[in-house]
């Protein structure tokens, strides 16, 4: 989405089609058309400075993280815990910009070289000083076949990580790579105790072996399907984000409904990503604040199986244009969106020209609703009758939602469509492991970036890439995108990166649907924290104190 921005009010009227499928949930009859309330919202980018310390608050969490282990925490279940355990060379602040973390300083000597010096005073939770052996250890853990990281896109380019210096470390790359420093604002840039992943082995990062980082605060207990709680590590370095809270006990509800009644109730003092269907009532509930933040996701529809009838193009785009999304928007989010045909928002585009930006928003394939005319690129492709497997979780009202549009726009233009729900954790695992999608042709996505560059997102698309689901390629996107990695000025990058999206947006490996903010619930007794999807690599809960 764009950065967030008032929305001015509005009412919408729904069509019949496509407020059936949001009664599909409830069982309700369709009339012909329904007024959706109006919506009024305004961001937030920084909440009330605390009163002072507070003895601990709660966090309501809609799963389990899979792991602390940086080289695996891949979604919003693990880092939003991690951000506030482990650091990053970089520090990816609120606001999306870079500054100094672990690594104090940074030098771009040569194209194909960045060098780190590592900064001096800070200790890991178990007293141990960071050295630079370290750095390379836990950067190097991204090359190694064994561990399988959820990041070596990022490190896809790097032959050698070295320590040139008591207190630097040199990362040498075969070809230029801008990417890779922008990446070091997130878990790609983690550093963790060289002898603690020793220790740890196959246990490092999981409720036995935990992790031992540089953070605000360090892993108190774990306890597997219940809760983890963070203690403050009085030893850390940063003196202007020392935690204001003694303990964080982060709680695992993967019932949304449980969670809002939680949060409702003051039983739990806060939650990010509350559901949208959610905010009207908490908002008025007297217990706490309703906040939107800064978002770089796009909610879209991973196409994870290319073997089946979404293997051509014309059914992806039938589909596409089969679904209702501003239905979908005003049904699943209350109207606290916007439509996009980009897998990218406006707000990760940092440094961009102003002819690039234009080029990659307002000159991209448009997907207008239009029934008749995917029925026909359905029969033209000889896809009729054809079943796609549509993968959901009860993790918000909204899944649900998207769920039963999806599966009626297949239906509505002769496809055959199945819904398989899986639990939350389950659901986390569609992104990591390959055998949890197998036989699965969809699923949905809120997929956010971790870096100030919508190159992160179109880097995941080439060939062979982990997080390319579907297996999708297009040898002229990999050589554009290849193409743009190779540029270190951000604005003539952006004019290559353009195209990219021109071309992911004709081509389809992703079907994207809407942008919205990120919500926040705060509770009455907390205060301190800045809205933003940054809480997945900034450490945010420090920032939290008394009201």
């Amino acid at each position: 989405m764009n950065t967030p921005r008032t929305l001015r009010r509005r009412s919408v009227a729904l069509a019949a089609g496509a407020l059936a499928t949001a009664l599909a949930v409830t069982g309700c009859t369709t009339p012909e058309s329904v007024a959706v309330a109006d919506v009024d919202w305004e961001p937030t980018t920084q909440t009330p400075a605390p009163s002072g310390d507070l003895d601990a608050f709660s966090w309501a969490t809609y799963a389990e993280p899979y792991s602390l282990d940086y080289a695996y925490a891949f979604d919003y279940a693990d880092n939003q815990v991690l951000a506030n355990v482990c650091e990053s060379l970089l520090r990816l602040n609120p606001d999306y910009t870079l500054t100094p973390g672990l690594a104090e300083s940074f030098e771009h000597p040569t194209p194909t070289t960045w060098v780190y010096a590592i900064r001096e005073g800070v200790t890991f939770h178990d007293g141990a000083p960071l050295t630079a052996a370290d750095v390379v250890a836990s950067m190097r853990r991204h090359l190694d076949p064994a561990v399988g990281s959820s990041w070596y896109s990022v490190y896809q380019n790097v032959v050698a990580i070295e320590q040139t210096g008591e207190r630097e470390v040199t990362v040498t790359h075969s070809v230029p790579d801008s990417q890779f420093n922008l990446a070091m604002g997130g878990s790609a840039g983690v550093i963790e105790s060289a002898a603690t992943l020793a220790e740890t082995g196959a246990d490092y990062g999981n409720s036995t072996g935990g992790v031992n980082c540089t953070g605000p605060f360090r892993l108190g207990a774990w306890k597997p399907g219940e809760s983890i709680t963070l203690e403050r590590y009085d030893g850390y370095w940063d003196d202007s984000l020392r935690a204001k809270s003694g303990e964080v006990e982060f709680v695992f509800m993967n019932d949304a409904t449980a969670r809002v009644n939680a949060l409702k109730a003051g039983e739990v003092d806060g939650g990010w990503m509350i559901p949208m269907d959610a905010i009207e009532q908490l908002a008025s509930s007297g217990t706490g604040d309703v906040h939107f933040g800064m978002n770089t996701a796009v909610s879209s529809l991973i196409v994870s199986n290319l073997d089946g009838p979404l293997g051509d193009l014309r059914v992806r785009r039938a589909l596409l244009m089969a679904l209702d999304r501003q239905g979908i928007v005003d049904a699943a989010l209350k109207g606290y969106g916007e439509v996009t045909n980009a897998l990218t928002t406006e707000s990760v585009w940092v440094g961009a020209s102003d002819a690039a930006l234009e080029s990659a928003f307002d000159g991209l394939e448009d997907y207008p609703y239009d029934l008749e005319a995917a029925t026909r690129l359905v029969e033209e492709a000889g896809a009729s009758g054809e079943e796609i497997v549509f993968a959901t979780a009860p993790i918000a009202s909204e899944f649900n939602v998207i769920a039963q549009a999806t599966a009626a726009a297949a239906e509505s233009i002769g496809l055959t469509a199945t819904i398989q729900t899986v639990t939350p954790n389950a659901y986390t695992a569609l992104f990591s492991d390959p055998s949890a999608r197998e036989g699965i042709d969809l699923f949905f996505t809120g997929w956010y970036l971790s870096s100030p560059d919508p190159l992160e997102m179109y880097g995941v698309l080439r060939t062979g890439e982990f997080s390319n689901y579907g297996e999708w390629s297009d040898p002229e996107f990999d050589a554009v995108v290849n193409e743009a990695v190779a540029i270190d000025d951000p604005a003539v990058r952006s004019e290559t990166t353009a195209e990219a999206q021109r071309i992911a947006s004709e081509q389809l490996p992703w079907l994207p649907l809407f942008t919205a903010p990120m919500p926040l619930f705060l509770g009455e007794r907390i205060t301190g924290v800045a809205p933003s999807i940054a809480f997945l690599s900034y450490p945010w809960a420090a920032t939290i104190g008394a009201r």
